[in-house]
């Protein structure tokens, strides 16, 4: 194999037509700069200068072996500035995952503050919940993926990941405006005990822990409508069609129609897992954000 520093040499050799001259601009002796054509010449096999006993004049092959390589080292050199940049962070791609409620509220800021700060890097972003996005991060595919967890459906995640807790969402009651008990700042989950629940999927951690809290409450919710989507959630008690449990994130940030669970306080927590061995430069700075922007949240939350 061709050595690159070997062809580089060759190349000024071939301009200066000195071995002296070669040296004194790339900063080796006369030499050094001959130890190094001898070598290239048995690399290809064929001699690359007439030496006598003053001078080392360039053979036709070793004129054309210059010119040919000037392209290869060109882009060796491209290379090379874009593996520096990737390891600084400056270029490369980083790849993010998180569910929907985050992925209005939270990452946008994060995305907006990755790109400002590393224009040249390649930042993606896909949606899924927790169970459809661990695969991702644990392959590879993923650099992070923003996952939450309920208080009163807590799992177990792989030991191979990172996990940081970004953000403890307080889960609340949204009430139709006029619903009796709207008024209040706080509200008994058991004074809701007659009422029509509307709730996420029946798989789902945001269905088992209304379930459980009722339990406790001593009852068990009538849920007469199902949907993952909380927009439509709120729809539905907008128009007076029953009551929800919803996560901080999925509240309008009104907060009309918004009341306390009296007591103890359910949470759900948002947390970010990424491969202990991973080492794109771009996460780093991700993660960074990621704990700002939810800081941010919290302090509306508690403002």
């Amino acid at each position: 194999m061709l050595n690159p520093i070997h062809l580089r040499t060759l190349q000024e050799c071939v301009r200066t037509g000195s071995f002296a001259e070669a040296g004194r601009v790339l900063g080796y002796t006369a030499s050094a700069v001959s130890q190094q054509m001898v070598l290239l010449e048995r690399a290809i096999g064929a001699p690359l200068f007439e030496r006598s006993a003053r001078s080392a004049r360039s053979t036709a092959l070793a004129v054309r072996l210059a010119e040919r390589s000037r392209d290869a080292l060109g882009a060796l050199d491209s290379l090379e500035r874009e593996v520096r940049a990737m390891v600084a962070g400056e270029e490369g791609s980083l790849r993010l995952a998180s569910f929907a409620t985050a992925n209005s509220r939270v990452l946008p800021g994060v995305l907006a503050a990755v790109i400002s700060q590393r224009p040249n890097a390649e930042v993606q972003l896909d949606e899924g919940e927790p169970d459809e996005v661990i695969d991702g991060v644990l392959d590879g595919v993923l650099d992070a993926a923003v996952v939450f967890e309920y208080d009163l459906d807590p799992r177990q995640w792989p030991v191979e990941l990172c996990v940081e807790e970004l953000l403890a969402e307080p889960l609340r009651l949204m009430l139709p405006g006029e619903h009796p008990l709207a008024r209040f700042s706080e509200v008994e989950l058991r004074e809701l005990a007659r009422d029509n629940w509307i709730c996420t999927r029946e798989d789902t951690a945001g269905s088992r822990t209304l379930v459980r809290l009722a339990a406790a409450a001593g009852f068990v919710p009538q849920i007469t409508f199902r949907s993952n989507d909380y927009s439509v959630i709120r729809d539905l008690v907008g128009r007076d069609l029953g009551v929800a449990l919803l996560p901080g994130l999925a509240i309008p940030d009104d907060r009309v129609r918004v009341t306390r669970i009296a007591g103890w306080q359910p949470y759900r927590r948002v947390k970010v897992l990424y491969r202990k061995q991973n080492t794109n430069p771009l996460l780093p700075i991700a993660l960074e954000h990621l704990a700002k922007s939810c800081a941010t949240v919290a302090d509306d939350w508690e403002g």
